[in-house]
């Protein structure tokens, strides 16, 4: 009974809570089959009806309720928005599964956006519980969880569907238990005592590490010594550090405990240091731009695939295209972590490469009738997507303390989700132009296309026009620890 105790004491009793709601709450086998099943003999729409009027409302949802959720979520301290977001979960799933009708389907993805604008308690919960010399751990556990959940709902659904095991409604069914599970272990989770902007517990100098704990030199010196990231350009990282800098005592300025009005004050004026960074923008409007295209892609494939070859002459293999993109994905990011690339000077040329890559496989997507370079096409896409994601968050989260890479990523995606927004009224939504989806994915080539051109130049510019900026050794080894072990935390944290 003791052991027990102590155990639910523990950084571990938290994590491993979080780890189950992760996977069972990811565990979603109907995900890549939602457009056939949509269109089928279940709800009877038309695919003209799913992609103009229905997944449109996701978007205007979660732009809708992002900020407020972001504010509510630090002040109730994460649990109950964890609590929230699997309940409303599982009212979506059952919406899926006995509304009939677009009004409905617009209400499910109504409530579908709520889902997606509370992913911002999974990991800010985390680091509020755990301290800060387990926060690498803590985050790969959570964020392997996570992945899983993902590869096995996939591969679930397709084994499922391909050798009929399931109908569609009860794969639905079967995902309402698996949300149950998740809901239990949520409900399971401990109660934070601080959060990063609304309760804090701040030290006179701001040495925490954002949740209230004071991180030790030994501590910093055994994240130091487990980091095996190398990173390249000293005086790009000298400058994000200093921006760290005026962040923390930005920060500081505050009263301890903050009310409402000096908690949005704090934020806004760290925004504009954090922003000061020629590096942070140039990395943050990739980011935007990228995950904005990504979104649209990634939401409207599965018509796209519907058009290419429909599901009711076709054994579609939508669950495990979906894995191998994932499992892809997964590899290239964590490849990443071993380059010695100097980010710092050839990333531009690199986004700018990569992209052109990524509205290639757009275009090939499009142009080809074959279901199969559609599918290579997707994997292929998804795969860089989430090793440029990577690289950018690792080059703006090296040298920023918690605090302000929630306030940067938190900035990034809404800005995404603002330009995802102005693109889905005016392209996709019926009330716009409303296209089919053979001119959107055309639309996305090119905006992929842009993209490149737009990196390509800054990158053209950094390179000839600026002077190499050579490495040295930073002399505080503590932000150095601190730096490298920031980055390595974020690399496993969204993509």
């Amino acid at each position: 009974m003791e052991t027990l105790k102590h155990w639910m004491r523990d950084w571990k009793y938290p994590t491993s809570l979080l780890c189950i709601y992760g996977f069972f709450s990811t565990v979603k086998p109907l995900e890549p089959f939602l457009i056939p099943f949509l269109t089928g003999p279940d709800k009877n729409l038309t695919i003209e009806q799913v992609t103009n009027q229905i997944f449109p409302v996701w978007t205007y949802s979660y732009l809708a309720v992002l900020v407020p959720v972001f504010l509510l979520t630090d002040w109730v301290r994460y649990k109950p928005v964890v609590v929230f977001q699997c309940l409303v979960l599982f009212s979506t799933t059952a919406m899926l599964l006995w509304c009939n009708g677009v009004p409905e389907m617009q209400a499910m993805q109504f409530t579908y956006g709520v889902v997606t604008s509370c992913d911002v308690a999974y990991f800010t919960y985390l680091y509020s519980v755990v301290e800060m010399k387990h926060y690498l751990k803590a985050t790969s556990y959570c964020r392997t969880a996570q992945l899983l959940g993902y590869t096995v709902g996939s591969v679930l659904g397709q084994i499922l569907v391909s050798f009929e095991l399931m109908s569609y409604n009860y794969i639905l069914v079967f995902t309402l238990v698996l949300t149950g599970v998740a809901l239990i272990s949520s409900i399971l989770l401990p109660m934070p005592k601080t959060s990063m902007f609304f309760h804090q517990m701040r030290s006179a100098r701001g040495e925490t590490d954002g949740e209230g704990h004071v991180g030790t030199e030994e501590d910093l010196q055994s994240s130091g010594q487990k980091d095996g990231v190398e990173l390249a350009g000293a005086k790009r990282q000298q400058q994000i550090l200093e921006v760290s800098a005026e962040c923390d005592n930005t920060s500081a300025k505050s009263s301890k405990t903050g009310g409402c009005c000096d908690v949005l004050l704090r934020l806004w004026r760290d925004f504009l240091q954090c922003f000061s960074s020629r590096t942070l923008l140039i990395w943050s409007a990739w980011w935007a731009l990228a995950t904005c295209g990504y979104n649209q892609t990634v939401n409207y494939v599965q018509s796209l695939w519907e058009h290419v070859e429909p599901s009711s002459n076709f054994t579609v293999y939508n669950g495990g295209v979906e894995a191998l993109s994932n499992l892809f994905g997964a590899a290239a990011a964590y490849g990443i972590g071993f380059s010695s690339a100097d980010w710092s000077r050839w990333g531009e040329v690199a986004l700018s490469a990569l992209s052109a890559l990524e509205g290639g496989a757009l275009f090939a997507m499009v142009f080809s009738a074959n279901i199969w370079v559609c599918y290579c096409g997707y994997i292929i896409f998804k795969s860089l997507y989430m090793l440029l994601i990577t690289i950018a968050m690792f080059q703006i989260a090296a040298g920023l303390n918690m605090e302000c890479y929630a306030l940067v990523f938190g900035a990034n995606n809404f800005c995404a989700l603002v330009l995802q927004t102005i693109i889905t009224s005016v392209v996709v939504d019926s009330g716009g132009l409303g296209v089919d989806i053979v001119t959107q994915f055309t639309v996305y080539g090119t905006y992929f296309s842009i993209i490149a051109l737009i990196f390509f130049l800054s990158g053209l510019y950094t390179t000839i026009c600026r002077k190499p900026e050579m490495e040295t050794q930073r002399e505080n080894p503590e932000e150095t620890f601190k730096a490298e072990d920031d980055a390595q935390i974020i690399i496993g944290t969204k993509f």
